[in-house]
């Protein structure tokens, strides 16, 4: 016997002072309600209503057991809304301050669908994964190399003009070359301020001969890319970024630099909703390509031309 069930018909019975007004009340046949208050009172083994009349009235015992009745259906209804609240807890998400709005709005629009509620925090690599182990957030979408990295970015140089070449060679920055502006920088962002990354890149301009200052970290992705809007710098970005900020993009002939992500949470479920459920809304924000149609490596016809980029 269903006794939560039971004692729900028994106290819209008793409310309405009728099984076929109590029945309607609580949703459910007559018939149905007459059962289930025959079982309760087979169960306690006393009558809950007085039946001689045409009028239903509870009996002695039934207007003891009234009380401990609503009670129970009380903390039934209690206990589904906390049960509901509990399975639309929000995921708190770290996720990096470089995501577009619309795109982490589409994320959040994606989770709901699948019963996922996002609560998203922007931050830079470093405060993401502070977040993680403070435990400040229930997941982070945290930067690793790329050998172990769930969504992969290429990355590449953007400027304001188009590209002579499909790939950029380092070597053509060097301070003094003939055709190139003395100390050209490549400008990193924030996101991009990893040793993985930042170390890669500066190491491989140290070797063709570039000089110190022309591979820096700019202090917001903002500043990077107005300096290449208006100067002939360079920003190390992904073909994502480049297109929104309406600049050329071109992938560096080496190193091979692509930003890694993966999840970084506490609860093995959280992983799995984010790494499986959303790995293609994920990958939209981040910018990552369609690993089936789209390599990473390798320039696409559109950022293809013979200017030169000043």
């Amino acid at each position: 016997m269903d006794v939560v069930a039971a004692c729900r018909a028994f106290v819209a019975v008793s409310g309405h002072g009728s099984f076929t007004s109590g029945a309607a009340a609580a949703g459910i046949p007559q018939s149905v309600a007459s059962r289930r208050i025959a079982a309760l009172e087979e169960h306690f083994g006393a009558r809950l209503f007085d039946r001689s009349s045409r009028a239903v009235r509870l009996t002695p015992f039934g207007q003891d057991m009234l009380p401990p009745a609503r009670r129970l259906v009380d903390l039934a209804d209690a206990m589904a809304d906390d049960a509901e609240r509990a399975r639309l807890r929000p995921l708190r998400v770290a996720v990096p301050e470089i995501c577009p709005p619309n795109r982490l709005a589409a994320l959040m629009t994606a989770g709901r669908r699948q019963r996922v509620h996002l609560e998203v925090r922007p931050a830079g690599p470093q405060e993401r994964a502070r977040l993680c182990q403070t435990l400040e957030v229930s997941a982070g979408i945290v930067a690793v190399p790329e050998g172990t990295a769930t969504w992969r970015v290429p990355l590449g140089l953007a400027a304001r003009n188009p590209f002579p070449a499909p790939t950029v060679f380092l070597e053509t920055l060097r301070t003094g070359r003939a055709g190139a502006q003395a100390r050209r920088r490549i400008l990193i962002q924030p996101e991009d301020d990893v040793p993985h990354l930042r170390d890669l890149l500066t190491r491989a301009g140290q070797s063709v001969g570039l000089a110190p200052a022309q591979v820096t970290v700019a202090p917001s992705l903002v500043d990077a890319a107005a300096a290449a809007l208006g100067s002939p710098d360079l920003l190390l970005c992904s073909p994502q970024q480049a297109e929104d900020f309406g600049l050329h993009w071109c992938p560096l002939a080496g190193p091979r630099l692509v930003r890694g992500y993966d999840i970084a949470a506490g609860v093995s479920e959280d992983l799995e909703q984010l790494r499986t459920i959303l790995h293609a809304d994920i990958a939209r924000c981040l910018g990552a390509p369609d690993r089936r149609r789209t390599p990473i490596e390798g320039p696409t016809a559109e950022h293809r031309s013979a200017e030169e980029p000043t």
